[in-house]
């Protein structure tokens, strides 16, 4: 009724066979493991191999664009209250509003028109921050290049005394050759530009600023 022959005892293989069979599998997923999903996933790289073919670059790359984006969840929260934050205002009866002597409210220093240059150079995965100390609603210029590799930047700024982390961010791009706008500050603090290089070569990266700022940082 069946045509299909059956093994014999021969044709199948013997245990040796198996487990040499076994111990090879297990050989060629241990390499793998160490050469490629090491390097390539947690930046790992016993061997130097994963380095050659480029793979702990992806793996280094992949571990910062998360620490990246896990310190902008943890920031973003933070920063709506920096727009509706206002002060407490207590009720005055009007009586004492009448006899109360009016204080006159301390002048803040204004700051001087400045215009400054600013060149820097960032290594392969290197990141480098400058900072303008401003005053609240003091308006800044800036224009910025490189010599031709495109970096990430985030244009942000910390009030004096911030929560650590803390941070208001008015600008930010991925893998781009310049930028050129202005900016506000909507506190006193410090305000400016952070850039990394992903590229595999050096960066330099010059900064033009004109505006209301105190000193550069």
């Amino acid at each position: 009724m069946y045509n299909t022959k059956l093994p014999t005892q021969s044709d199948l293989p013997t245990s040796r066979q198996l487990l040499r069979s076994t111990l090879i599998a297990i050989s060629v997923a241990a390499v793998l493991l160490v050469t490629v999903v090491m390097p390539s996933e947690y930046a790992i790289d016993p061997t130097g191999a994963g380095r050659l073919l480029g793979l702990t670059q992806m793996g280094e790359m992949k571990i910062t664009l998360a620490e990246e984006a896990a310190a902008d969840a943890a920031v973003q929260p933070l920063m709506a209250p920096v727009a509706q934050a206002s002060e407490p205002v207590q009720p005055v009866a009007q009586e004492q509003v009448a006899a109360a002597p009016v204080a006159e409210p301390a002048a803040a220093p204004e700051p001087d028109q400045k215009s400054d240059e600013i060149i820097v150079t960032l290594k392969p995965g290197e990141g480098r921050e400058i900072k303008l100390e401003m005053l609240n609603k003091a308006t800044v210029s800036y224009e910025w290049t490189t010599n031709g590799a495109p970096v990430n930047h985030d244009t942000h700024g910390e009030p004096y005394n911030a929560p650590n982390g803390f941070y208001h961010s008015y600008s930010k791009a991925r893998q781009i050759k310049g930028d050129k706008d202005e900016f506000t500050a909507i506190f006193d603090g410090t305000h400016g530009w952070f850039w990394r290089n992903r590229s595999n070569s050096d960066v330099t990266i010059t900064l033009k600023t004109k505006g209301e700022y105190l000193s550069v940082k």
